[in-house]
């Protein structure tokens, strides 16, 4: 067997109500004042509100910085680390969708370090040290609060990535309630963005494949198949939404560990270009890349199928992993998402463009089971359109 690493998260706290424990979580462990990272949406829905009920019980002391944007850029982070630096705060609590996971994972660095965020941007170059860190999802998606990966927004419209375990939480906190809700495109678009962690991670090239990032994986897209189109159109189901909420945790857990690929390096220009949510971004290309390549390698992706589609388990082989792709874009038109890049609104003669940016984020593209040049990436495109 090859070697591997594997990180996660200290510590995991999942259930019904675990919100309610977050104030103690705080005050035994980090101190008795925080900053709490989050975003207006989630001061609308007021669940926000349930996080300051548990702070305030254990009389621990919140600043609340809300700026947090999707896709968030440069300036959003600094303000937020400048903000927590003259609170001077003992711990980051995250609270939100991925942004704003990510927006606390840096923070918790920058607050503390006095790091520069563009001489942390790569794999291994954040080196700490960083704030106490506490991550609470509310979408079921990103699997943020178990990666040591932040995604930040540079210039106009390029993404970059911090990747490093300094970042890790030292709680992730998961409380499927917060989940209850989401809307039905948000619980589609995250829940195949979680889906397309898991299979990523399964067939990436990455040197540091491991067998337990594949073990993740494939209970997360048990979970999340059987659950997914239940949570899009009977949002109020417990069962699946905790299914949901523990199967993106696991892909994130899987993807941590056994990087991503091609499919999140052409939905990244997507989102950058078009605002397109990063879960609808990775939809819009998932069966795409994936046919792509299985013409060179389709046992992983065959492999896979039948946790997610258990009727494919009467297939084999290439076979079953095109019905694999098939079925991918079956479930997204179920779940209610666009089908393709003209229903986004995307203009043809942009394509060329998105492939050429696609090209820049090599730390995915290194992880594709099969090559991928530039004029690949393009006819992908072509074929999402």
């Amino acid at each position: 067997m090859n070697p591997f690493t594997f990180n996660t998260a200290n510590s995991i706290r999942f259930g019904a109500g675990m919100i309610k424990q977050l104030g103690e979580i705080v005050k035994n462990g980090f101190g008795t004042r925080v900053l709490l990272v989050t975003d207006p949406g989630m001061i609308a829905t007021g669940l926000v509100e349930h996080a300051l009920a548990a702070l305030k019980d254990a009389d621990v002391e919140v600043e609340i910085y809300a700026d947090v944007q999707a896709d968030p850029p440069e300036h959003v982070i600094q303000s937020a680390a400048d903000h927590a630096v003259r609170a001077k705060v003992d711990a980051i609590v995250g609270l939100g969708g991925g942004s704003s996971l990510d927006v606390a994972k840096l923070v918790a660095l920058l607050a503390c370090s006095n790091e520069k965020l563009a001489d942390a941007y790569g794999i291994g170059n954040a080196k700490g040290p960083r704030l106490p860190l506490v991550l609470i999802p509310t979408t079921s998606g990103t699997g943020s609060e178990v990666t040591p990966i932040s995604i930040v927004t540079t210039g106009s419209n390029e993404k970059m990535g911090v990747v490093s375990p300094v970042i890790l939480p030292d709680v992730a906190l998961l409380d499927p309630e917060l989940t209850y809700g989401l809307p039905p495109q948000i619980t589609a678009a995250t829940g195949i963005d979680a889906m397309v962690h898991a299979i990523e991670a399964y067939a990436s090239a990455s040197p540091n494949n491991n067998p337990m990032s594949r073990m993740l994986a494939i209970e997360a897209l048990k979970l999340i198949g059987s659950a997914i189109l239940t949570a899009v159109h009977e949002g109020t189901d417990r069962q699946a939404r905790a299914d949901m909420l523990l199967g993106s945790m696991l892909a994130g857990q899987a993807f941590a560990n056994a990087p991503v690929a091609a499919v999140h390096a052409l939905a990244y220009p997507l989102g950058g270009h078009f605002h397109i949510p990063h879960g609808l971004s990775n939809a819009l290309v998932l069966p795409h890349v994936l046919r792509f390549n299985i013409v060179t390698t389709p046992q992983p992706y065959a492999d896979l199928a039948p946790a997610a589609f258990p009727e494919l388990s009467k297939l084999e082989g290439q076979e079953r992993a095109a019905a694999f792709c098939d079925a991918l874009a079956k479930l997204a038109l179920d779940c209610g998402l666009q089908p393709n890049l003209r229903a986004m609104e995307i203009p043809e003669d942009i394509l060329p463009k998105l492939a050429a940016d696609a090209m820049n984020q090599s730390r995915l593209l290194m992880n594709n089971p099969r090559p991928l040049t530039e004029a690949d990436a393009l006819a992908i495109y072509q074929t999402a359109f």
